[in-house]
């Protein structure tokens, strides 16, 4: 990144990436929804089913016997609530179209809405943890413009990389540590977590940085660093080093390939684009999740997993603030 506000483009990258997962979600369940209840409605025609089979999958689904009009039998899955009463043997009520050549049945019981239930849930859902990822970011933000306007003092900070070697299988970068000491004491004692910013990398050593808000408390301070570049914190400040997480010398990997390839004269490495990370793993996330969305019934699962599964992958990232 060579932005002096990284991190606003990459809250500006998670926020649309999340809007676009939640676009996908529920326009594709929208439409469904919508076939759904427009055949529903169409229904006219009632008959009375047999259960021929309950309990079926994790849910109790129900398996129904039913004949329309004209004489031809057919045999239906049917997802209820009422698993109690309509049991193995018992009358189901089933409303068709009787203008299709080949009728659909639904419930026509009007209590019985699960399956239509089934398309709408989602669409709530996936609102809901969207309205909830944008406010993550707005707390961040406010959080952030209250802690610059607190008292200053300088003090010395290094750089430091975090790792967890017990984190998960997919890793979704190091972490970036301020570790803060006062002028003259030899070792630091506050720890400050941040979102990686491109000036870190040009830090080599202990630098005398600008602290707004009070280091004696465990709120979240922000660290100005030469420059006038204020990082954004993630997290309260601590005054041990985190439990969980190696702390080490960042290591600079553009640096070290300049080491080992030798280049013309003049030229130089290709910067990394400041989203590569974030496009990997949306890549990440689209096959994770599309390979749960196999394990569902209906083609349309793999989409809509992947399309969840990109959006939250991508969240995560900026979120934990990692490093590109």
């Amino acid at each position: 990144m060579t932005s002096r506000r990284p991190v606003l483009r990459v809250a500006l990258l998670a926020l649309a990436a999340a809007l676009l997962g939640f676009a996908v979600i529920a326009a594709v369940l929208g439409w469904r929804a919508q076939r759904y209840v427009s055949a529903h409605e169409r229904a006219t025609a009632v008959v009375e089913g047999t259960v021929v089979e309950d309990g079926i999958g994790d849910v109790g689904d129900i398996r129904v016997r039913w004949v329309d009009h004209a004489g031809r039998e057919h045999v239906q899955r049917f997802g209820i609530y009422d698993i109690d009463r309509y049991t193995k043997g018992q009358a189901f009520p089933v409303a068709y179209d009787p203008a299709e050549p080949v009728p659909r049945g639904f419930p026509a019981d009007p209590d019985e809405t699960s399956e239509e239930d089934d398309l709408v849930a989602p669409i709530v859902i996936a609102g809901l943890l969207t309205v909830l990822v944008g406010l993550a970011w707005g707390l961040r933000g406010l959080l952030f413009r209250r802690a610059t306007g607190w008292s200053r003092r300088l003090m010395t900070a290094s750089v430091l990389a975090g790792d967890r070697p017990d984190g998960p299988p997919i890793s979704i970068g190091n972490s970036t540590w301020i570790a803060l000491a006062e002028d003259g004491r030899r070792g630091p004692d506050r720890w400050q977590r941040v979102m990686w910013h491109p000036v870190v990398d040009s830090v080599s050593g202990a630098v005398s940085v600008t602290v707004h808000g009070d280091v004696s408390s465990r709120r979240r301070v922000v660290i100005e660093m030469p420059g006038q570049v204020r990082l954004v914190p993630i997290g309260r400040l601590r005054h041990r080093p985190p439990k969980r997480v190696v702390l080490a010398e960042r290591v600079d990997v553009d640096g070290n390939l300049h080491d080992f390839v030798i280049l013309p004269a003049g030229a130089s490495l290709p910067g990394r684009r400041w989203w590569w990370r974030a496009a990997i793993f949306a890549l990440v996330g689209a096959a994770l999740g599309g390979i749960w969305g196999i394990l569902f019934p209906g083609g349309v699962a793999v989409l809509l997993a992947a399309a969840a599964g990109a959006a939250l992958l991508v969240n995560v990232w900026a979120l934990t603030g990692a490093e590109p």
